[in-house]
């Protein structure tokens, strides 16, 4: 838990400093592309042929495809539609669907996760009642985009993991993560990057070149060692930490105008439906398990 723990005071900045400083005033194609290769240059040196064999490359490549790459591609357009705030709470999905895959992988469906959800997605109406638009909707289901990507790529890191060799230095291999992110960002910033919205100011470079090389050359690395370490649930409970982490820091430091009221209702009834998820529901699943067995 110390590495999740680590990373998620890490990241508890990225969203508000991408919402202030990037969000619609540098092309968000490209702040991907450059987040994603400096990232790479701080693993790739990294790299052990003998640690390495074709389907680990093609496994660790495809994760870095799905929870950097397409995440971020997700992620970035999402501050185009939404606050920072209302980002950072609809982050709630992932664990959800964190455990959703786990379950899927083992051939087991609960219907009370879509229950959970669906409260979820109150909690979100409640937040943005007043101003819900087809900006917001779209929005609301980018980032859900986002957040099953993330999902995916955790899940797959670590059942990939598990089958490698226990002392297998994940340094040594991490770099791979990167290169698939790479060959999703780059594209996408041929297709549809603009080149007129790059960074001006060294401001906008400076947090870019902290986002790349800190926030995701070395979060990641620790959060995907981390989720090695802890169990699915474990990993699910500390997707969340990230929310309130962030909104505290946003809320603090850059967000005095908040809509409090509806804020702390809509986030109440978001974060009831994850206390609903990790006690009840979980707590059902493992008693039809037991009476299974």
């Amino acid at each position: 838990m110390g590495y999740l723990s680590a990373v998620t005071l890490l990241w508890a900045f990225s969203f508000s400093l991408i919402g202030v400083y990037l969000a619609g005033q540098v092309d968000s194609w490209f702040s991907v592309l450059t987040r994603v290769c400096l990232a790479a240059l701080v693993f790739l040196p990294f790299l052990r042929r003998q640690h390495l064999h074709r389907a680990l490359v093609l496994k660790l490549m495809t994760v870095g495809a799905f929870q950097l790459g397409i995440m971020y591609c997700f992620y970035y357009q999402s501050f185009l539609y939404l606050s920072v705030p209302e980002v950072l709470l609809f982050t709630i999905f992932t664990p959800i669907y964190v455990t959703l895959i786990y379950d899927l992988l083992h051939r087991r469906f609960s219907a009370w996760y879509l229950a959970t959800a669906a409260i979820a997605v109150l909690g979100a109406a409640v937040i943005k009642f007043e101003g819900i638009n087809e900006n917001f909707i779209t929005g609301f289901l980018i980032v859900q985009g986002a957040n099953l990507s993330f999902a995916i790529g955790q899940v797959g890191y670590k059942l990939t993991m598990e089958k490698e060799n226990a002392d297998l230095p994940q340094h040594t291999v991490f770099g791979l993560f990167y290169l698939g992110a790479v060959c999703v960002a780059l594209p996408m910033f041929l297709l549809f990057g603009n080149t007129d919205k790059l960074p001006t100011t060294d401001t906008q470079w400076g947090i870019l070149v902290y986002l790349g090389i800190v926030a995701s050359g070395l979060g990641y690395y620790l959060w995907n060692k981390g989720a090695t370490l802890v169990n699915a649930g474990a990993l699910a409970i500390m997707n969340n930490a990230l929310v309130p982490a962030g909104l505290i820091v946003n809320i603090v430091i850059w967000n005095r105008d908040v809509d409090y009221p509806r804020l702390i209702l809509g986030g109440a009834i978001i974060m009831a439906s994850l206390w609903l998820n990790e006690t009840w529901v979980k707590r059902v699943q493992r008693q039809k398990a037991l009476n299974k067995a």
